[in-house]
């Protein structure tokens, strides 16, 4: 094992969830990036200790999930890539 410390987890937001949020009223889109960085974070850190991560699950093999930003007219799908420590968002959905 190294003793290289191991980096934490990023999100990705794909080309068509990141033209969706560039469209969005400013105040909206900040809190939708401020969520998406947090889960990064809870995740990452569900994975870390083998943990499902928040969101229902959208698939069998513990990828995929969906979740709205609470208190937000706002889904997404997100998909959990452990080797790299990532989540990406390929599907947003703003119901605005």
């Amino acid at each position: 094992m190294s003793d290289r410390p191991r980096r934490g987890w990023t999100t990705y937001v794909e080309q068509t969830p990141a033209e969706i949020m560039s469209d969005m009223p400013p105040d909206l889109a900040k809190a939708v990036t401020n969520f998406l960085v947090s889960l990064a974070l809870e995740a990452g850190a569900a994975v870390d200790a083998d943990r499902p991560p928040p969101g229902d699950p959208m698939d069998d093999l513990g990828v995929r999930y969906g979740l709205q930003v609470p208190g937000e007219p706002v889904l997404f799908e997100y998909t959990v890539y452990r080797e790299i420590r990532e989540i990406r968002i390929p599907v947003l959905v703003w119901l605005g």
